[in-house]
């Protein structure tokens, strides 16, 4: 379960958002400038509301009124960027490996990632030679292996022409199907949110 409660403030613009949501895999969609991407740095922890919560199943991620506010790194939050910043001087599997956490228990493992998002072709390849399909699902596999309790996309097909965006969108729907994780996925266009996501929440 999702649930949101937040004030927000990034200079000038002031924004009340209120979610609770039981499904899985949850669009947030509407306008640039909406502040989408505002919510997912709050739920990441890279933006600190003024007030209110964020709670993800039994885990308290923020409360003002009890004065919780866990550090981002121990929040478990996969993050998957519209622009995939991976390291540059790193090839694709050293840029897989930057992410992993945990050990040979972890739910997530390297050889299972590479095969779910098909780029063991990649593994020696520098991210320079990559088109923006194949960015993105390194991007995704750097999330996956961090092993998060949850998966926040921002606009991760924005940037792709359509031809690289339908070839992504089965990537996705692969880790949406087979990963089992919550998924907080943001986006303004209305065709990825009928393909992928399971309920919508749309900010004016």
């Amino acid at each position: 379960m999702l649930s949101l409660d937040l004030h927000l403030r990034r200079g000038g613009f002031q924004r009340h958002v209120g979610i609770e949501e039981q499904a899985r895999v949850v669009a947030l969609a509407g306008p640039s400038g909406a502040g989408k991407t505002t919510v997912l740095n709050a739920i990441a922890g890279l933006v600190q509301p003024v007030s209110g919560h964020i709670r993800i199943d039994d885990r308290v991620l923020y409360d003002s009124a009890r004065g919780i506010d866990m550090p981002t790194h121990r929040r478990r939050i996969g993050y998957v960027f519209q622009d995939a910043r991976l390291f540059p001087h790193l090839d694709v599997a050293r840029n897989l490996r930057y992410g992993r956490h945990g050990d040979a228990q972890s739910r997530f493992g390297f050889d299972a990632v590479v095969d779910l998002l098909g780029i063991g072709h990649l593994l020696a390849r520098r991210t320079a030679n990559l088109s923006g399909g194949e960015t993105q699902r390194v991007a995704i596999g750097r999330a996956l292996l961090s092993q998060p309790a949850i998966l926040l996309f921002d606009e991760p097909l924005t940037a792709l022409d359509q031809a690289r965006r339908e070839e992504l969108i089965p990537y996705l729907q692969r880790v949406r199907d087979e990963v089992r994780l919550p998924m907080l996925y943001v986006s303004h266009h209305p065709d990825e949110v009928r393909r992928l996501a399971d309920a919508v929440h749309v900010l004016d």
